[in-house]
């Protein structure tokens, strides 16, 4: 029995091997409080502080447990100036926050408590969370090899579709890391909005439509791009209050009409007239720059 309950503790503390694995766990859980063990087995008192974060991740489900051995993931201990162990190192927001050297339980303790009772975000990360979202759809979808963003998890997918994918990825015994997408509103808008900018492969969100623009921006840049001959979508953000202001912080762009191409984004009416003048904007257009 007490076994069991000390198997059931360890495994609380998550084991990373590898820096691959270390950025995929960091992309996975960016919204928690993540507690990073450097340690090696050779030294006591780093088995000792192990078992120590081992109770604190029974008394926090919430806060996620990690433990490295510094000298198994030499890039990662060197990104961090990881210089003794045992070292703690807290992250949120895929950001460092704060850490604590040496084998000090009272500490660690103190420490995670304060760190876990402060709430999921400030205001501040909330903002620069909204900011770096790209930023931040990039680090999940390069988190592994083959990354599967997916309605539910891949023991219990919540649609058809998504069990579908996975039964195929297991037939073929590949390898995944999956993102449950109902997990975080952010990011699951900001996977919505990926998807509506490469709707087609010119695509320009404006005020009204080209058929009934009537803000002066937004007929100056349907003006250019009608003069180019390209195939365009357009998208009218006042239909979509969500849009209009969700493409804001997607594009770290306040302001429209803004232009994308094959999902990235080329820019606003100021730049699209400099592309055109320079003679730039069509090879862009057709994909040939």
């Amino acid at each position: 029995m007490a076994a069991g309950v000390a198997e059931a503790a360890a495994a609380a503390v998550e084991e990373v091997g590898s820096a691959r694995q270390f950025e995929e766990l960091l992309c996975l859980k960016f919204k928690s409080l993540l507690v990073l063990h450097f340690w090696t087995p050779r030294a006591p008192q780093c088995v000792q502080m192990n078992e120590v974060m081992a109770e604190l991740a029974k008394e926090h489900p919430r806060v996620s447990f990690v433990k490295l051995e510094a000298e198994g993931v030499p890039e990662v201990s060197e990104k961090y100036e990881i210089s003794s162990v045992p070292t703690f190192l807290f992250s949120r927001i895929l950001k460092k926050i704060d850490q604590l050297g040496g084998a000090h339980a009272p500490d660690l303790t103190k420490k995670v408590q304060l760190l876990a009772c402060n709430g999921s975000f400030p205001p501040s990360a909330n903002e620069h969370l909204k900011e770096d979202l790209n930023l931040l759809l990039k680090k999940l979808t390069h988190a592994a090899p083959c990354m599967l963003f997916i309605k539910g998890t891949p023991q219990e997918p919540r649609i058809g579709f998504s069990k579908q994918m996975v039964e195929i990825l297991n037939k073929h015994n590949i390898q995944f890391s999956s993102f449950d997408i109902f997990s975080d509103e952010e990011v699951r808008q900001g996977k919505g909005l990926k998807v509506l900018t490469n709707t087609a492969s010119v695509m320009l969100f404006m005020k009204e439509n080209k058929q009934e623009a009537k803000c002066g921006f937004s007929k100056q840049i349907l003006e250019i791009l009608s003069s180019t001959s390209v195939e365009y979508e357009t998208y009218d953000i006042l239909e979509d209050e969500e849009v209009q202001q969700g493409l804001k912080a997607y594009s770290n762009r306040p302001t429209y009409p803004q232009l994308y191409m094959k999902g990235e984004l080329v820019g606003g009416l100021g730049i699209v007239k400099e592309l055109k003048e320079n003679g730039e904007l069509l090879p862009i257009l057709r994909g040939e720059n």
